[in-house]
């Protein structure tokens, strides 16, 4: 079962610029079809846990899944996706992603 644990971990993996480049994709408009941007000032000066905990509540767990999967394909980190979905297909078996 997918975890907010399991994004923080993700994010753990990026290196500062790339997190800085994961928040902006958070503040843009239609980042993901159907889901909301977040405003600037939630993000501004959040840490890693932060920025998951204000994912969470804005796009609730599924979502943050997979708005974060769509933000790491922009910033050029398949290999992050890929081992977000390894976590999240889980005992339930197929994914809709």
């Amino acid at each position: 079962m997918m975890m907010a644990v399991d994004l923080f971990n993700t994010l753990e993996h990026l290196k500062e610029d790339e997190f800085k480049q994961f928040k902006w994709y958070l503040q843009q408009q239609d980042i993901l079809e159907g889901y909301q941007s977040i405003k600037v000032t939630k993000l501004e000066k959040a840490e890693r846990q932060d920025t998951v905990d204000v994912m969470v509540k804005t796009f609730h767990l599924h979502g943050a899944l997979k708005v974060t999967k769509k933000v790491l394909e922009k910033i050029n980190r398949n290999d992050l996706v890929q081992s977000l979905s390894d976590t999240s297909s889980g005992p339930e078996g197929q994914s809709n992603f």
